[in-house]
């Protein structure tokens, strides 16, 4: 069971993964996310970052190191990564790795809701949405052969790898479920037609 963390928003995970590295202040974080890719795995923007920061200092996870001014520029405040910190840090990683967490899906809730439409209409969502998925699987290899083209080791690509491994998950099952509803013999298109006032599919008409 997961544990209740005292700041639990997965930004404040990379904030504390950065500050190993070095101190930092907000702005040198945020630019490090944005170098790094992060935005395709984490949701945050400038206003959430220096949020997660205030309540990782409040809960004593990184602590004020100097604030320094360059020129007329707003003071920046650096922060360093506290024991407390790193604790969090290594117990947190853990956990996500080793247990697997309960999750909510937009597709799955729409799944859960799917016979509220029409087969028809449904067949056809699903068809565009595979068309979508390939332009997906696309860009992540592309972006995956580039950047291992630089030199960049596969290590540092694995949550890249992984996306895909979903998008190619996802593609196999919803060829299939396509199928289900179609099949001429066996497919559930014609009471689910039947339930919504309409005829059966014309490729179910023309081979029944």
């Amino acid at each position: 069971m997961a544990k209740q963390r005292k700041v639990g928003n997965l930004l404040a995970l990379a904030v504390l993964s950065y500050l190993t590295q070095q101190p930092m202040h907000p702005y040198e974080l945020g630019r490090t996310l944005r170098d790094h890719g992060d935005a395709r795995s984490i949701k945050y923007n400038h206003g959430s970052l220096y949020m997660v920061v205030q309540q990782l200092a409040k809960a004593g996870f990184i602590a004020e190191q100097e604030t320094t001014r360059a020129g007329q520029r707003p003071e920046r405040t650096v922060y360093a990564l506290t024991d407390a910190g790193r604790h969090e840090l290594h117990d947190w990683l853990r956990e996500l790795i080793e247990e697997p967490q309960h999750e909510y899906p937009h597709f799955v809730a729409a799944l859960s809701l799917l016979a509220t439409l029409p087969p028809s209409e449904v067949v056809e969502l699903l068809g565009r949405r595979l068309g979508r998925l390939a332009t997906q699987r696309a860009q992540i290899r592309g972006l995956i052969d580039d950047t291992l083209a630089h030199g960049v080791h596969p290590l540092f690509l694995v949550e890249e790898d992984y996306r895909l491994a979903l998008l190619e998950a996802e593609s196999e099952f919803v060829e299939r479920f396509i199928d289900q509803i179609t099949h001429p013999q066996t497919g559930w298109g014609r009471p689910w037609a039947q339930f919504h006032g309409e005829p059966a599919s014309t490729k179910e008409r023309q081979q029944s």
